[in-house]
């Protein structure tokens, strides 16, 4: 694949956490309140279950075990510990910490792989950390301890997942990939759905169905289906580096519709959280020299 081709999958598969972006301004605007994960049920199994029907493709008989783990590293255990992060502490901090993804990435390519990381790569992703620290970030941010816990396990099981979807990769069409680990990954987050979260009644709004389809035919299948369509192409720490889209979306969407104050230090964190990640993709997707 050419470096043109390399840059268009890359511009595709940074649409997933810029789609994932506006999941805050829907749950909080749109959907009912407290059902975090009814919510992340409905965005994931549906989703799965609608694109296994239309791929119809099983996984290798070798190949449950990896589809189980993926499933639950990048859908059912981070989505629940996504939300767990959110409701117990400010967004702002939960973000810094899902910033150091891509730095697991690459220590993960060196611990087992043995890939020396590159300096300006790693330089790169202390700046996306520090500009999201600069742009998000509070005298007032207040530090919970499960809070924390569930942000960084989080942060490790996305990083992880992402690694593990780009080595372990499947001979799976993208779509079934997809499918598989969405549906399986909705599974697991159904018995949080159904015993923690207060039931849905039946007077949910035309307005509040349409946020759960907008979760889950956007938010979810096309969103994944970019995703995991970049980790199969794209060098993974490429791909962690597009999950500072997500929050700098939210911040982005929340100034749009909401009104929130933009300052001139949100500013300054936009530009190097951006910075960031094209320079991660910049060094991530230049040629090989050949000796």
């Amino acid at each position: 694949m050419n470096r043109f081709s390399l840059w268009i999958v890359t511009a595709l598969t940074a649409l997933g956490p810029a789609i994932w972006g506006s999941t805050y301004i829907v749950t909080t605007e749109i959907l009912p309140p407290d059902r975090p994960f009814i919510a992340a049920f409905l965005r994931c199994f549906p989703a799965g279950l609608m694109l296994l029907l239309w791929s119809r493709r099983m996984p290798a008989p070798g190949d449950w075990g990896r589809t189980l783990i993926l499933a639950a590293l990048n859908i059912g255990a981070f989505q629940a510990l996504l939300f767990v992060a959110a409701y117990r502490l400010p967004g702002g901090l939960a973000a810094v910490v899902g910033a150091a993804q891509p730095l697991v990435v690459i220590a993960l390519a060196w611990a087992l792989e043995g890939k020396r990381p590159v300096t300006m790569a790693l330089v790169a992703c202390l700046v996306g950390i520090f500009g999201m620290g600069v742009l998000l970030l509070s005298p007032e941010s207040q530090w919970d301890t499960w809070g924390m816990v569930a942000a960084v396990v989080g942060a490790l099981c996305m990083a992880l997942g992402t690694y593990l979807s780009h080595r372990w990769r499947s001979g799976m069409p993208i779509l079934a990939f997809t499918a598989w680990q969405l549906m399986l990954g909705g599974l697991m987050l159904a018995p949080l759905a159904l015993w923690v979260d207060p039931p849905l009644d039946s007077s949910l709004s035309t307005v509040q169905i349409g946020g759960y389809l907008y979760l889950c035919l956007v938010g979810a299948l096309l969103a994944y289906t970019l995703w995991f369509r970049g980790i199969a192409v794209l060098p993974s720490v490429a791909v962690s580096s597009l999950g500072l889209l997500s929050p700098l979306t939210a911040v982005i969407l929340g100034w749009l519709i909401l009104g929130q104050a933009m300052t001139g230090s949100s500013l300054i964190g936009i530009i190097l959280v951006m910075g960031s990640v094209l320079a991660v993709q910049w060094i991530s997707n230049r040629p090989k020299k050949s000796n």
